[in-house]
């Protein structure tokens, strides 16, 4: 498990669920350095979560990194939505917490047959960064996801 996070799960006024993401730790104007995300995620590897929703327990496997880092929608990101999901890494587990409205979907890609053999869980979550001028924090943008949970 990773230490030192300023993490926080709130409520908002329509009584949903929000992962508040108080420091930003991967910073850049241009590019976020992908490589420092990964070493970051590798943190989690063997972990367990719970999606408090449904009761189902979510176990971090080796390929979190790589995934979340080289894939081919990751690799399509630029700007703020880049620095987003890069900055959502520092809160896989609250994340995971507060998934929710669970979509099945089969598997259909071979290259996936090992690590989604009974294919894929899809929810929703959302989760807040903080936005800073002259080091006064102004607002908080929230991003809606879709958390995509693997089933082998």
């Amino acid at each position: 498990m990773i230490e030192n996070r300023n993490v926080n799960i709130i409520t908002d006024a329509d009584d949903k669920k929000l992962v508040l993401i108080n420091d930003i730790r991967f910073k850049g104007k241009r590019q976020i350095d992908w490589n420092d995300v990964k070493r970051y995620l590798e943190g989690y590897v063997g972990d367990y979560y719970e999606i408090t929703e449904n009761a189902e327990h979510i176990f971090i496997g080796s390929e979190l990194p790589e995934e979340y880092t080289e894939s081919e929608s990751r690799k399509n990101l630029m700007g703020a939505n880049a620095k987003a999901k890069a900055n959502a890494a520092t809160a896989i587990p609250e994340l995971i917490q507060i998934a929710s409205n669970p979509v099945f979907e089969e598997n259909h890609k071979e290259k996936h047959n090992k690590n989604a053999k009974y294919g894929w869980y899809r929810y929703d979550v959302r989760f807040a960064l903080p936005v800073y001028e002259e080091n006064t924090l102004v607002r908080y943008n929230i991003f809606h996801a879709r958390l995509l949970i693997n089933h082998a």
